[in-house]
């Protein structure tokens, strides 16, 4: 079965400026750069037929700890999203499921299901590019990271590269509408 976007809005992924203050990159890095990297991330993603979204999680000393794109078509599984896979990669790279002083940077806000993943994780916190205006649950929709009922709250930073990351989206579903 081929993928179909039903949405109405044909604008859905935002690319909105950054917001906030800029949290400092883990050294040697900047947030741009880490996000070109899970832009190709994305792109390869796309190339296999997966919803174009790519993510890595960086270790507090700038290691690139893991990296994934969206895998949900490949393996048949509706939680193969790239942040919940780049999140499983790292814990098994490491050992340890708490991956705190670790940053996540995606492509497109997580949706809530991934905010799940993110405050489970314990990662310190969450760069992304697009947001989204249909699912997004950092900013865009919910507030998926800021529920106080549960331990810490990782910090995010939006809009990193958002043009880019919002324009693989729109071209990928342009295609297949």
């Amino acid at each position: 079965m081929p993928l179909v976007n039903q949405s109405a809005e044909p604008d859905c992924w935002k690319a909105l400026p950054s917001w906030g203050p800029e949290p400092a990159a883990p050294p040697g890095l900047t947030w741009q750069g880490l996000m070109r990297r899970a832009l190709r991330l994305a792109r390869a993603g796309a190339r296999v037929g997966e919803i174009p979204v790519g993510a890595l999680v960086v270790g507090p000393e700038g290691e690139i700890l893991s990296e994934a794109h969206n895998e949900t078509e490949a393996l048949h599984d509706p939680t193969a999203h790239a942040e919940v896979l780049a999140l499983r990669r790292a814990a098994a790279k490491i050992g340890n499921h708490r991956l705190g002083g670790c940053v996540l940077v995606v492509t497109l806000e997580p949706c809530l299901m991934c905010t799940g993943a993110i405050r489970e994780s314990r990662v310190s916190g969450v760069v992304f590019g697009a947001s989204d205006a249909r699912a997004g649950a950092v900013c865009s929709c919910l507030e998926g990271l800021d529920y106080a009922q549960t331990g810490a709250q990782p910090w995010s930073y939006g809009g990193v590269e958002a043009a880019p990351c919002a324009d693989i989206l729109r071209e990928f579903f342009k295609v297949r509408r």
